[in-house]
């Protein structure tokens, strides 16, 4: 047997070595989830973005032709005529400064909810947008215009998925939040929320955040039946 002959008889040996099989397919193992977890925030990215450049072009677009007059598609409670300003009042924003707010509180909630998962975001955004029928209800009299609603609703989900869901990440995340953005909770208080601010917006919108945490942070019994059947199903 050659030299060469023996690096490859070596070479056959140690793949066929269980060690060394296993960590290869660890290491495969983790390559994929890397990939996995760098498309999962590309898509989170992209989708930050493009929701925020939906709010930010309506603006501009409000401002620039229609000098602000767009504000009054906005909600108004117990008016049938605003009843539109349920799908319509996320979208606009009384000047720049408060879409810069809202900017602000969408990155970083919005941006946290995606993180737990795609499903997760779009429900929230969803409950936190028709939390409008809420405040169409119980509403001051005016015109209620700003995505606090949802942004408020990503908030409820983050700051209760904790309790709800009994793991240590989440209830760190959770503590965290209050510890940060606790202040965030008086603008849900009608004497301590400031003058021309939607407190209602706010309540609605957290409430139906907390609402969602509650559906997929435990499990319900529907939920448990289905885990049963399908670990039975994958047993046969």
């Amino acid at each position: 047997m050659t030299r060469f002959q023996r690096r490859l008889w070596d070479t056959d040996a140690l793949a066929g070595c269980p060690a060394v099989v296993h960590q290869t397919r660890n290491l495969m193992n983790n390559t994929r989830q890397f990939r996995g977890v760098w498309a999962d925030a590309k898509t989170i990215v992209r989708t930050l973005w493009i929701c925020l450049a939906v709010l930010w072009t309506i603006e501009i677009v409000d401002a620039a032709v229609f000098h602000g007059s767009l504000d009054g598609f906005g909600l108004r409670p117990r008016d049938t005529s605003g009843l539109l300003g349920i799908l319509t009042a996320p979208l606009l924003h009384g000047g720049f400064g408060h879409l810069v707010s809202n900017t602000i509180g969408f990155v970083i909630f919005g941006g946290l909810v995606a993180l737990v998962g795609r499903r997760e975001f779009w429900t929230v955004t969803l409950v936190g947008w028709l939390s409008g029928l809420g405040v169409w209800v119980i509403g001051a009299h005016g015109v209620h215009i700003g995505a606090s609603g949802v942004i408020f609703a990503y908030f409820g989900f983050l700051l209760l998925r904790g309790w709800y869901q009994r793991r240590l990440g989440s209830i760190a995340l959770s503590l965290v939040l209050l510890w940060t953005y606790g202040s965030l909770l008086w603008g849900m208080i009608p004497w301590f929320a400031p003058p021309n601010v939607s407190w209602e917006g706010h309540l609605c919108g957290f409430l139906g955040g907390v609402v969602v945490a509650s559906w997929t942070g435990k499990k319900t019994p529907l939920a448990i039946l289905v885990d049963k059947t399908q670990a039975a199903a994958g047993a046969a």
